[in-house]
C-alpha cells in the first residue's frame, strides 16, 4: 500500500471500537455513539475483516473482551481519533488560537480551591476552549484518563489511579476541625491523643478516609468513628453542631458551616506529613496543545501554602 492510499477501515469504525472497549458491550457502545446495536456490530465485524485480525471476543449476555491484538488496536485508534479531532479543531481557530474541548477531572474537596482560578483565568485567556468538569473521587477516575474521557485531573497525591504523568501544585498538612465552643478550640494546636477517645466525623471518600486513618495508625491509635459522610461540608456541618471532630486538608476562608455554626481549625502536633495536590494527565497519547497550556497555567498560579 502506498503511504497516501486510503486504509481499508474508517474513523467511524475506529470510534465504534473504542466505544465498545470502554463500555464493554455492543449495546453500551451503540448508546454512546448514537447508533443502533446492529450497526455497531456490523461495523466491528467489518473492521476485523479489513484488518485480518480478531479484535474481541463477544459473548451473548456477557459483553465483550478485547484480545491482545484488540488492546493494541484500541490504543492506536485513540491516537488516530484524537489527531482527527485536533485537525478539525485547528481549522476553526485563528493562527495561534486554542480551540476545542478539555475535560477536567477533579477530586470533589479540591474543586472549590482549584477550579475557580483555573476556570476564570484560563477561560478568559482562551475563550474558545470548552472546559467540561468531572468531579470524581480517585477510584472513580480509574480508567478515565487512560480511555481519554478525562484529559487532565487535579487530585491528591495518594492512590492516584494508573501511571499518569504528574506535576506537584502545592502541599498542605491535615488539620483538626472542632466546634468553636469546644474547650480545645481555644488552643492553636491539638494532639491526636487528645482526640482519639472523642467521636470522629470521617470524610469517607478515598483517599481522604485512608489518609485520616493512617495518621492515627502511625501513632498506634484507632479513632472512634461516629459518622461517615462523603461531603467535606457535611463534616464541617456536623462538627459545627458539636457531634464530633473532623480531620480535613483543605482550609476554606469561611470559619463557619453551611448553617452558620462557627468551627475552629487547629494544627495537629507533632506535625503530620503534608498531602500533595497534583495535576495529572495521560502519559500516552501526548496531551494536546490546549491541555499542555492548561497544565502550564495551573502550575503558574499562586496556590495555598501551609500556615
Amino acid at each position: 500500500m502506498h503511504a497516501f492510499d486510503s486504509p481499508p477501515f474508517t474513523l467511524r469504525q475506529l470510534s465504534f471500537l473504542v466505544a465498545a472497549a470502554d463500555e464493554g458491550t455492543v449495546a453500551g457502545a451503540a448508546a454512546r455513539v448514537h447508533a443502533s446495536p446492529s450497526a455497531v456490530s456490523e461495523a466491528l465485524t467489518e473492521l476485523e475483516r479489513s484488518l485480518g485480525a480478531r479484535l474481541m471476543v463477544r459473548r451473548r449476555a456477557r459483553g465483550l473482551t478485547l484480545t491482545s491484538t484488540g488492546v493494541d488496536v484500541v490504543a492506536r485508534a485513540r491516537e488516530l481519533l484524537t489527531s482527527a479531532r485536533e485537525l478539525e479543531s485547528s481549522l476553526h481557530g485563528a493562527a495561534g488560537e486554542l480551540v476545542g474541548p478539555i475535560t477536567i477531572g477533579c477530586y470533589p474537596t479540591l474543586a472549590p480551591t482549584v477550579l475557580p482560578p483555573i476556570l476564570q483565568g484560563f477561560g478568559s485567556a482562551h475563550p474558545r476552549v470548552e472546559l467540561e468538569i468531572v468531579e470524581a473521587t480517585h477510584d472513580r477516575l480509574q480508567g478515565r484518563l487512560e480511555s481519554g474521557q478525562v484529559d487532565v485531573a487535579f487530585v491528591y497525591d495518594t492512590l492516584v489511579p494508573g501511571q499518569p504523568s504528574r506535576a506537584r501544585l502545592f502541599e498542605l498538612p491535615a488539620h483538626a476541625v472542632l466546634a468553636a465552643d469546644d474547650p480545645l478550640a481555644a488552643e492553636e494546636t491539638v494532639r491526636l491523643e487528645q482526640l482519639v477517645e472523642r467521636d470522629l466525623i470521617l470524610l469517607d471518600a478515598p483517599p481522604s478516609s485512608e489518609h485520616t486513618m493512617s495518621l492515627f495508625a502511625a501513632q498506634g491509635l484507632v479513632p472512634r468513628v461516629r459518622h461517615r459522610v462523603q461531603s467535606y461540608e457535611a463534616v464541617r456541618a456536623l462538627v459545627g453542631r458539636g457531634l464530633g471532630y473532623g480531620i480535613l486538608v483543605q482550609r476554606p476562608a469561611n470559619r463557619a458551616s453551611y448553617e452558620g455554626y462557627p468551627v475552629a481549625m487547629l494544627e495537629i502536633t507533632p506535625a503530620v506529613p503534608p498531602v500533595g495536590i497534583d495535576v495529572i494527565w495521560p502519559t500516552a497519547p501526548a496531551p494536546t496543545e490546549r491541555v499542555q497550556e492548561l497544565i502550564r497555567f495551573a502550575r503558574s498560579l499562586r496556590w495555598p501554602q501551609p500556615r
